[in-house]
């Protein structure tokens, strides 16, 4: 069995940063990541917030970028989805889709997914009508009408983007205002493509091999009504990928990681960053900082274990 001195379970952000600092402490270390490195800031079109791009710069690039610089000192990184972890002292054996690993300490930043309606025909017309980011998926609807089911900053965001493309944005909001930024609000109100339907919800998404409508209902009135489009957009926020560790650290009651300021979760040598720990701000800024934090407090649980002597420091 493979081991190694720190194992981070995410590519994104915090879990990149966090590779890059153990690696440059000198601590042997491999990073599991299922899907695309960078996590959801591959999403984004354009990242300008990030500190040090005054014009922006594209989520995928920014990505690449933290994932060649930890490379670059020595970080390894795998494919492979993490199932579960176990503690077998004085270790930790992680189980992955790609066989099992041990490490003296870890650092979870696997992040979040997209929250789903959970109604009739999601599933079926994913990628078929049914999409969860406009960024990726916004280009297909040209002239066409599309719906946005949400109303916070994502949702308004991904409408304005949306409008672009498409010849009509319905807005879905299951409340009578939007839960979204002022700046934002203003700007989709004065958008002359977006219309808004209120207190709200999707109940079901038909079609036969494409998505051709929603069946929604108002929620004060219970009144049911059809509304025909090419796409449907949901914007509902996310959920922490907590699952595969509910038996081993405390969780929060949404399913995120309960941490201190140090980044530690109630396991000892276990380390949580980004997203999926509790009371995340969820910016890529952030992230990283949660990243610099879990990494030097992994370097110095490693360090006091005696699992490796150090002459350096993050």
């Amino acid at each position: 069995m493979a081991r190694y001195e720190v194992i981070i379970i995410g590519g994104g952000p915090a879990g990149l940063t966090a590779g890059l600092y153990t690696s440059r402490a000198g601590l042997k270390s491999l990073l599991l990541e299922h899907g695309a490195l960078g996590g959801q800031m591959v999403n984004a079109t354009l990242v300008e917030n990030y500190p040090g791009f005054p014009e922006g710069i594209a989520g995928p690039e920014l990505g690449s970028l933290m994932h060649q610089q930890a490379v670059r000192y020595g970080l390894e990184v795998v494919t492979a989805e993490v199932i579960g972890i176990s503690q077998e002292q004085p270790y930790y054996s992680i189980s992955t889709t790609e066989g099992s690993l041990e490490a003296s300490g870890v650092i979870i930043a696997a992040g979040s997914e997209y929250r789903k309606l959970g109604v009739a025909g999601e599933e079926r017309l994913s990628g078929r009508g049914v999409s969860y980011c406009a960024t990726c998926d916004g280009f297909f609807f040209r002239n066409r009408e599309v719906a946005v089911a949400g109303g916070g900053d994502t949702a308004i965001t991904d409408a304005l983007e949306l409008s672009q493309h498409a010849s009509k944005v319905y807005v879905i909001h299951r409340r009578d205002q939007l839960r979204a930024g002022k700046a934002l609000q203003e700007r989709a109100f004065a958008h002359p493509k977006l219309e808004f339907i209120w207190d709200t919800v999707v109940e079901e998404v038909s079609g036969d091999k494409v998505l051709e409508e929603l069946k929604l209902r108002n929620v004060k009135t219970g009144q049911q009504s059809n509304l025909k489009v090419n796409g449907v957009f949901v914007a509902i926020g996310l959920m922490p990928n907590s699952r595969s560790f509910f038996n081993i650290m405390e969780l929060d009651d949404a399913g995120y990681i309960v941490i201190d300021e140090t980044m530690a979760t109630s396991a000892p040598g276990i380390f949580a960053a980004g997203d999926i720990r509790r009371n995340s701000p969820r910016q890529i800024a952030a992230a990283v900082g949660d990243g610099v934090t879990a990494a030097m407090s992994a370097f110095k649980y490693v360090q006091e274990q005696g699992n490796g002597t150090r002459i350096t420091s993050p």
